[in-house]
């Protein structure tokens, strides 16, 4: 089987499109650094280090300290699929993600984005 491409884009070329996406609904990098923290356990210096050094998504959610277990909670259509449809690990934590950015670009409160 294929692997899909976004595995092997850099997270790094797709982290603007996630600040600016929040940042035309007027919310804020901070907040976009704190989904990706709370999703993947990387710390503030780790995430920077990750996006530096042009981590592969693949590689990215691999080496992720901590998955949140809270991540199963998190549900909804990104591009037209159905996030807990998704079996393909890898390509499920990246819908993952996007979901955050989605539900942070339209408007939610960080206490719901993160689950909490």
């Amino acid at each position: 089987m294929t692997k899909h491409r976004i595995y092997a884009m850099s997270v790094a070329s797709v982290y603007p499109l996630y600040v600016t996406k929040a940042e035309k609904k007027g919310r804020t990098k901070t907040e976009v650094d704190e989904i990706i923290r709370w999703l993947t356990g990387y710390s503030q210096e780790e995430l920077d280090a990750q996006l530096e050094k042009q981590t592969d998504f693949e590689t990215f959610f691999a080496e992720a300290p901590r998955l949140n277990s809270s991540r199963a909670l998190i549900k909804g259509v990104v591009c037209g699929v159905r996030v807990e449809d998704i079996e393909e690990p890898t390509m499920k934590e990246i819908r993952y993600l996007d979901k955050l950015i989605d539900e942070l670009a339209k408007g939610k409160t960080m206490d719901k984005i993160l689950r909490k």
